[in-house]
Order: C-alpha cells, then sequence, then structure tokens
C-alpha cells in the first residue's frame, strides 16, 4: 500500500523555522511530481509549495515566496519543506502529496490532481 508519511511539525515562535519532511514508500517516487498543502481551522486545503518529477520546476504560493524552499531526494524517495520566517498565519495541518505525471518538468497545483495524501503534521507559530 501507498503510503507517504510527513514529519517535522511542531511549535515553534514567529520568524522561527521548520523543516517538514516526507517520506514515500511504495511508489515509483520519480513518477511523480510532489506537493505540499496545508489546512487552517475552518479554512480551505490550499496548495503551499510543488515540485516537478526532475526536481527542475517549482511553484510557491504567494504568502510564502522567499521563506519556503521545497525540495525533494529521489534516491531516498523524500520531499522536504524548509520554512523560514514562520508568521502566526502559517500555522496550519501541512500535508505532502503525490501526483502522478507523464511530464518531468510539469507541477501539480490543483489539489483533485494529486492521486496520494499523507495524514498531516500540525505546524503551530506562537506570537
Amino acid at each position: 500500500q501507498i503510503q507517504l508519511v510527513e514529519s517535522g511539525g511542531g511549535l515553534v515562535q514567529v520568524g522561527g523555522s521548520l523543516r517538514l519532511s516526507c517520506a514515500a514508500s511504495k511508489l515509483t517516487f520519480g513518477r511523480y511530481a510532489l506537493g505540499w498543502f496545508r489546512q487552517a481551522p475552518g479554512k480551505e486545503r490550499e496548495i503551499v509549495a510543488a515540485i516537478s518529477r526532475s526536481g527542475g520546476t517549482t511553484y510557491y504560493t504567494d504568502s510564502v515566496k522567499d521563506r519556503f524552499t521545497i525540495s525533494r531526494d529521489n534516491t531516498k524517495n523524500t520531499v522536504s519543506l524548509q520554512m523560514n520566517s514562520l508568521k502566526p498565519e502559517d500555522t496550519a495541518v501541512y500535508y505532502c502529496a503525490a501526483n502522478q505525471q507523464l511530464s518531468a518538468v510539469v507541477v501539480g497545483t490543483r489539489i483533485n490532481s494529486y492521486d496520494y495524501w499523507g495524514q498531516g503534521t500540525q505546524v503551530t507559530v506562537s506570537s
């Protein structure tokens, strides 16, 4: 059974940093674009960042540009999200997801294009 397992969430003060990781198993990792999404209480799930199969194309939602960095290691079947300069509005449950892609350079930005999801990890930024 395909699994995506997130780790690295926690409580951090405003301006701090966290690094989220997602490990994939039983999935042909290199065939999937990957994304990080988040969902705050009372809000819809939204995309945060995405990365293509090759890692050469990335996407960031405007609110995290220049603060967050997505990366992947196709040898270890992992995708990470480095989050710096965290703000209270970054508080949410963060999910990683995999999107099967024929193209090595396309990233998926639509939630319904993603095939597999992790269980989520809580990130809380305190002011």
